[in-house]
């Protein structure tokens, strides 16, 4: 993967394919591999005719591996996004994030919505106005010099799943120690760009995809049926709704 400076931070990303860009943004503890390309995105949307961009956020997978919490707000991470496009000297994009990426493309449309041109959230429904509680016992999790230590099974799965993409499990603590800045119902009201947001109907972690639809204009809801947080990821269901969202944005 090539990589840019964004800021002072290095990112590495992917780019393939010909046609309307897609950005990607994974999510906590993933990478553009576990997220995107096992899971069968980017040979989707690229065999859909789309130019598909991918990164790996600050700290996560062949990224710059950063140590200090404050470095992990949802809007700086935005802004590596934003550089990406700059770099790439893109002017507009489709983005979709999921899960902690969804958080990160709701930052990138508020701060910067005429590089927009449609967002995805998945994996977070009306959890993102909620917020997640418990980030210090995941935190701590993650910490933990075995992963035996660790009890709290919802814990165990985040320091689980980190284990599995090998990510750097002191970065993971940093940005799970960082910044949680609100998403407020009143700048999703501000949302002027078609959006889909796509939630498994099991996901206890992103919450109602309904309930987040309906605090932003016009937005569009698909519900993936039998899926949890981490299977709705590659669910068939959710490509194909993904890609009739995509025709129909002007």
């Amino acid at each position: 993967m090539p990589d840019f400076d964004s800021d002072g931070v290095r990112i590495a990303y992917s780019d393939e394919g010909s046609g309307d860009p897609i950005l990607l943004i994974h999510g906590f503890a993933s990478n553009v591999a576990a997220n995107w390309v096992d899971p069968g995105w980017v040979r989707t949307l690229r065999d859909a005719g789309c130019r598909v961009i991918a990164y790996d956020n600050r700290g996560h997978g062949r990224s710059e591996k950063l140590y200090d919490p404050e470095c992990y707000g949802a809007p700086s991470m935005a802004q590596d996004a934003r550089r990406l496009l700059d770099h790439l000297g893109i002017a507009r994009a489709d983005v979709m994030g999921y899960s902690m990426g969804a958080r990160i493309a709701a930052f990138l449309v508020f701060n910067h919505p005429e590089r927009v041109r449609s967002v995805i959230f998945g994996g977070l429904g009306i959890n993102m106005v909620r917020g997640m509680v418990g980030s210090g016992p995941l935190a701590h999790a993650l910490e933990a010099p075995r992963i035996g230590d660790v009890t709290n099974d919802t814990a165990r799965s985040f320091r689980l799943f980190a284990e599995s993409t090998k990510s750097d499990l002191k970065a993971m603590a940093a940005c799970m120690r960082g910044p949680r800045e609100r998403v407020t119902k009143e700048q999703l009201q501000t949302i002027a760009v078609p959006c889909l947001v796509a939630v498994g109907m099991e996901d206890v972690i992103g919450g109602s995809a309904a309930q987040l639809a309906a605090l932003i204009p016009g937005a569009q809801t698909l519900e993936i049926v039998g899926r949890d947080h981490m299977k709705a990821v590659g669910d068939s269901h959710f490509k194909q709704g993904v890609l009739k969202f995509l025709t129909q944005v002007p």
